[in-house]
């Protein structure tokens, strides 16, 4: 895993423009901690971050191929989990290899290929290639958008780069804000190819975008689409445990040491116990990291989170043998401000998820110093239907994104509370903004003629979960992941589990009356009862009453310093939550303690410029 940037301009001579690239490619330090390389020509400046995983000693990058019609220059970011197959078709096809890195494959893949390289990957992957022979930038991102890369057009070319960060430092583009891209910052909705910074955009999953003197073009190479599914229930589960089987074994592949997140869930546990399995047979034992809290009282459930986690990933540990570590946090840790500007910073934006990014933050940065590569049962719930609104009928029936409804908001209402409703419902028009982003998603669905209106109602639930919250779900895992230098890796974004359990019917996919029938019967036999059967617990947050005295000390010190991260909520009210007793403050308070918290960060280490209209 690395950081990739580049610079591609027709009208300048970049050999002369060493040192923006080297400005650019420093902001990506902490994706890649092992090396750092630069590869310049007329019109054409790649930069690289490496962070080594496979053949440590040969993959160095930038990577350049050079043919009688002039170079091939790569920079790229990713793993391609099938590169031990296409280097043997490429040998057969005549190419003569260097390296052990699945680095050169995709870089002779694109010589042999070109662009139509992207349809033979499977794995995650951004990359920037100039292909010299015809002066044109090529970039490529993976199918589900595992990888971020984003991109800025300018008069005579284009910026890109693996974090908008890269594309910032690079004094062509100044940091706006516009109000389009503060709906995307206040909305809770990701709109695929928008990047929030005004004139930037983002590569979309599965796409491929071209750059040269003609101009910008981007091209769609793969999208969920429909197919019939003619396996029955049996065959439907014996197939999804063989592709598991085939998926995990693929991706335990790394130089360096390697884990699994556990957090006890039947998600994170079936990996695990496939995980032990695959690295038993070749003699080898497999590690788990799982998170924890240091609180006051005991642990109360609520409607999301019904258990904890530990006691589940210690029957998993028991019942599969790994070598397991709990990584427990305490109140202090995560509410500490260096914290926050570290997960802010990695953002890139506010408004992510508070204290659930600095505790994944904190666990990242306590399992690199053991392992270099982590699987993560992320996108289980996306693929095969397991957050509970799936199963409400009230969310079902709502023409609306399922986790905005199941947030229990109204028209005039947001996830996010104590924001100043005039900003919200006037300048940002959030509601309408929901509606538009919805409609244009639900327009994609694809489906077969005369399907079953709860059919289609569901495929439009799994379909916007895939393409939206998905896609705000893995950028966190990959900022919070790589701003410590750790590679996380996320098996069931694999693209041929997700095309067949797309196509599955809902029916099918609930075939027990539960959440995640499919899986649950796929790897039951793999996992102790009770954690097969254990119901979803979304991830966890500390219940310690100090964590939130910390946030209302805080909040009032931003207030009394008249911070403006202040001018966009509701001060009175902030200001009210911040003076009542911890145990008092409601979930809406909370959030909004976290979001103002992060904005007031955010302004101070971004500046960015705010032009709403």
């Amino acid at each position: 895993m690395c950081g990739i940037t580049g610079w591609i301009s027709f009208d300048r001579d970049l050999t002369r423009e060493e040192a923006d690239l080297a400005a650019m490619t420093a902001t990506m330090a902490c994706r890649g901690p092992d090396a750092e390389g630069t590869w310049l020509a007329r019109h054409a400046a790649l930069g690289h971050r490496r962070l080594a995983v496979i053949d440590l000693a040969g993959g160095a990058q930038p990577m350049v191929v050079d043919t009688p019609d002039g170079p091939v220059a790569m920079t790229y970011s990713g793993e391609a989990y099938n590169f031990t197959e296409l280097r043997d078709e490429l040998r057969r096809r005549g190419h003569a290899f260097r390296t052990a890195s699945d680095t050169e494959v995709v870089l002779r893949g694109y010589v042999e290929w070109g662009p139509a390289l992207a349809d033979r990957l499977n794995g995650m992957y951004a990359l920037g290639i100039w292909d010299g022979r015809t002066d044109r930038l090529v970039l490529i991102r993976d199918r589900l958008g595992i990888k971020p890369l984003y991109y800025h057009p300018t008069d005579d070319g284009v910026l890109f780069g693996s974090e908008a960060k890269a594309i910032l430092a690079h004094p062509l583009v100044e940091p706006v804000i516009d109000t389009d891209g503060f709906r995307e910052l206040f909305g809770f909705v990701k709109t695929p190819g928008a990047a929030v910074w005004s004139g930037m955009r983002e590569v979309r999953p599965g796409a491929v975008v071209t750059v040269d003197r003609a101009g910008l073009r981007e091209h769609v190479y793969w999208k969920l689409a429909v197919t019939e599914h003619r396996d029955d229930t049996d065959t439907t589960v014996a197939h999804i445990g063989e592709l598991l089987d085939d998926i995990v074994t693929r991706q335990l592949v790394a130089d360096v040491p390697l884990c699994v997140l556990l957090s006890g869930g039947l998600d994170s546990s079936a990996l695990t116990a496939l995980a032990a399995r695959a690295m038993r047979e070749r003699g080898e034992r497999a590690r788990s990291f799982t998170v924890d809290y240091e609180q006051r009282g005991d642990f109360a459930p609520d409607e999301l989170r019904g258990s904890r986690d530990a006691p589940f990933a210690r029957e998993l540990v028991a019942h599969v043998g790994t070598e397991h570590h709990d990584i427990r946090l305490d109140h202090r840790e995560l509410a500490d401000p260096g914290v926050r500007a570290a997960t802010v910073t990695a953002r890139d934006l506010p408004f992510g998820f508070g204290e659930a990014d600095n505790s994944l933050y904190l666990l990242f940065r306590a399992i690199r110093e053991h392992s270099t590569v982590a699987l993560s049962g992320e996108s289980a719930d996306e693929v095969f239907g397991g957050y509970p609104w799936f199963h409400l009928p009230v969310v079902q029936q709502a023409a609306m994104f399922p986790w905005v409804t199941a947030s229990g908001l109204d028209p005039s209402g947001h996830p996010t509370k104590l924001i100043d409703p005039d900003l919200l419902l006037s300048t940002l028009d959030i509601p309408g903004y929901w509606a538009q982003r919805y409609a244009e998603a639900v327009a994609e669905v694809p489906g077969p003629d005369g399907e079953d209106p709860h059919e289609r109602r569901m495929r439009e639930f799994c379909y916007v979960h895939l393409t939206s919250l998905l896609g705000m779900l893995l950028d966190r895992k990959d900022r919070m992941s790589m701003a410590v230098g750790l590679e996380v890796r996320v098996p069931f974004c694999d693209h041929r589990l997700v095309e067949y359990v797309f196509n599955t019917p809902w029916s099918m996919k609930t075939f027990d009356g539960r959440e995640k029938s499919l899986l649950r019967s796929a790897v039951r036999g793999l996992l102790p009862a009770s954690v097969a059967d254990r119901r979803k617990a979304l991830y966890p947050k500390t219940q310690d009453p100090r964590y939130v005295t910390a946030l209302q000390r805080q909040v009032a010190d931003l207030l009394s310093a008249a911070h403006p991260a202040a001018d966009y909520f509701d001060r009175d009210a902030l200001r009210t939550a911040a003076a009542g007793p911890p145990e008092a403050v409601h979930r809406d308070a909370r959030e909004a303690f976290e979001r103002v918290l992060d904005l007031a960060t955010w302004l101070d280490v971004r500046r960015p410029v705010i032009k709403l209209s």
